[in-house]
Order: C-alpha cells, then sequence, then structure tokens
C-alpha cells in the first residue's frame, strides 16, 4: 500500500539527502531551507517567544558593548544551550568582535546563529541506507513520542520507495503496538510483532531477520519507554540493541534518542545514560512546538558529541523532519525575518 497523501518535492528532497539517496544541495537559499525556515518559525512561537525578548533588547544597541557579553551568556544559558556551549559561544563571539568582524547588534545577531548552527553541526545530518538491510533502533522514556516518530520515518521510507520492516518490541504497552500497526498500514511496512509481555529482543531478532528474508531497506525497532534511573530496563535495552548485532554483523547502523525537548537541561543527562548504555548515533529533538527553548541541541552536541538527526514540532506528518541547524539555528536565535 503506497501513502495516504503526498509530501512535497521540498520534504522529499530533505529526506532524500538525510538517507544519502540523492547528492546534497549546499545552497544555503535553496527552496527547501527557505520553506523549512519558514515552517519552523510557525511551528516554534514558545521558543522564540522565550528568547527572542531577549536577544532583541541585546541586538538593538548600535554599538556592542561589554555589558552585551554578560547579557548574551545570560539569555543563552536561559535557553537551555548549557554552561560550556554558552561559554563557547560568547567566547567566539566576543573574539570576532575584538577582531571588527562585530560591532553592532545587527552584526552580533548574524554571527550568533551562524554560530550555534556551527556548534549544533558541523556537517549536515546523516542517515545513510547502508545496510541490508539497515537498522535503526528507537530509544527513549515514556511520552517522549517513539512510536510516532517510528510511523513517520516507516511512511516517509514509504515515499521514497523503500521496502520497511517494524519491530514492535515495546511489549509493555499494547496501544503502542495497535499503533505501529495503523501506522505499518498507511506506509505499506510489514510489522513484526508478538503478545503484550513477550521478550522484546525475540522481537527485535524476528524483525532483523524478517527483514533480511524479505529483502527489506530498513529496519525500524521500537524499544519500551524507560527511565534512565532504571537499570534493569537499561540493561534490558543494551540486550535488544546486542540482539540485532547476532543477526546483522554490522547492526544496528542507528541508534536514535526520541528526546522531548520541553524536558531542558534534563535531556542532557537522559542522552548521557542512554549513550552510555547502547553507544547512540543521533537524536531525534520532539515537541518543540511546546514550552521548549531549543537550546538543548547546543548542548547535547557540545557535552558528548551527539547530532540531533530529526525535529519534531507538532503532531502532522511533515512536523517530522531532518534537522537543517542553520533552519533551526536561524528559527530560534535570530530576531530577523
Amino acid at each position: 500500500m503506497s501513502p495516504e497523501t503526498e509530501g512535497t518535492d521540498a520534504d522529499r528532497a530533505a529526506w532524500a539527502e538525510l538517507f544519502e539517496l540523492v547528492p546534497p544541495q549546499e545552497d544555503e537559499d535553496q527552496p527547501r531551507r527557505r520553506g523549512l525556515f519558514a515552517r519552523l518559525r510557525e511551528n516554534l512561537t514558545a521558543p522564540r517567544q522565550t528568547i527572542s525578548p531577549q536577544l532583541a533588547g541585546i541586538f538593538a544597541p548600535a554599538l556592542v558593548s561589554a555589558a552585551t557579553w554578560d547579557e548574551l551568556e545570560e539569555a543563552l544559558i536561559a535557553a537551555d544551550c548549557g554552561m560550556d556551549a554558552s561559554l563557547a559561544l560568547v567566547e567566539g563571539l566576543r573574539a570576532e568582535a575584538e577582531q571588527g568582524r562585530i560591532t553592532s547588534g545587527a552584526d552580533l545577531s548574524r554571527a550568533l546563529w551562524r554560530a550555534v548552527a556551527d556548534q549544533m553541526a558541523p556537517e549536515p545530518a546523516r542517515i545513510p541506507l547502508h545496510g541490508e538491510p539497515t537498522v535503526i533502533v528507537i530509544v527513549g522514556v515514556n511520552g517522549s513520542g517513539k512510536t510516532t516518530t517510528i510511523g513517520k520515518l516507516a511512511y516517509r521510507l514509504a515515499e521514497l520507495d523503500k521496502k520497511v520492516v517494524i519491530g514492535a518490541a515495546d511489549t509493555f504497552r499494547a496501544a503502542a503496538i495497535d499503533q505501529l500497526a495503523v501506522w505499518a498500514d498507511r506506509a505499506g511496512a510489514q510489522l513484526v510483532r508478538q503478545g503484550p509481555g513477550a521478550d522484546p529482543g525475540a522481537v527485535a531478532f524476528d524483525a532483523v531477520a524478517s527483514g533480511k528474508a524479505r529483502g527489506a531497506d530498513v529496519v525500524l525497532v521500537d524499544t519500551a519507554g524507560r527511565l534512565q534511573t532504571q537499570h534493569n530496563l537499561m540493561e534490558e535495552l543494551r540486550k535488544v540493541v546486542g540482539v540485532v548485532g547476532k543477526v546483522a554483523p554490522d547492526a544496528p547502523q542507528e541508534v536514535l534518542l526520541v528526546l522531548d525537548a520541553t524536558t531542558g537541561q534534563n535531556g542532557l543527562s537522559q542522552a548521557r545514560l542512554f549513550d552510555q548504555a547502547t553507544d547512540l548515533t543521533g537524536v531525534v529533538l520532539t515537541k518543540l512546538d511546546g514550552t521548549a527553548r531549543g537550546g538543548i541541541a547546543v548542548a547535547i552536541r557540545r557535552e558528548l558529541d551527539i547530532p540531533v538527526k530529526l525535529v519534531g514540532s507538532g503532531e502532522q506528518l511533515e512536523d517530522l523532519q531532518p534537522f537543517d541547524a542553520q533552519a533551526f539555528a536561524r528559527a530560534i536565535f535570530s530576531t530577523e525575518d
């Protein structure tokens, strides 16, 4: 079954670049980036309302003064960028000012969002589909949006004519399995499932084995939501990740942490402990349309060197998008239109 609706050409191009199915388009002014920036500006109203007034006051003076740097540091920390990242950003911008490249608030506005973008993603986010199949394990705490993220990924992959298998290894929640069944039907994906309470490792094993047998391009493995403080459940998660490697030696190619951006700096703690358990390859930052400030993406990259690969800013299909650091930074950390 093909997807029920077609995404825009710009959306498909962005997803094709993420999965390395087409050569990247590097032009900053390309329609895809302009469209993503406009959508982020519209969806990230809450983060902008939190940080923009502070930044507008900092950028207003015609000349940058000594007080500017303290105010900017406070604004970045308030935006959840974290202490280390905030200090590094301010230090870099101050050095540019000393070299005469930043003299006014307008200069600082442009330099800030570009510095934030460089801090978050020196290279574009990518999830290369090089496995046979590529196995992507999705982890995170309860309520972060894991199941919905998997469904939307399957849908997008189907738009790109990729054959997908979904492993419903969250066997603790029958609702999660039912929700994945709906998404699998919409995307024309095969769902591998067992009954509630079944061994999650066995489900993950069967999903990867089925993907190999059916010639699938991608296997998406859901996992039970868990708090990072639950030792036994984290050990079980290690087992799930280890099991898929027994079916396909290079698997999983990706382990993505779905992180609720509204958790702020607690998200950094989550990312650190999940990374210790599973060697994360990336983060999916969700609920950016809520009370999130957005800077957690900067903190995670700075302190853990884990890139954000996807962002979610709403409930609709098009509200999950490949992460574009420049569009994201400009949408939140610039007062320019």
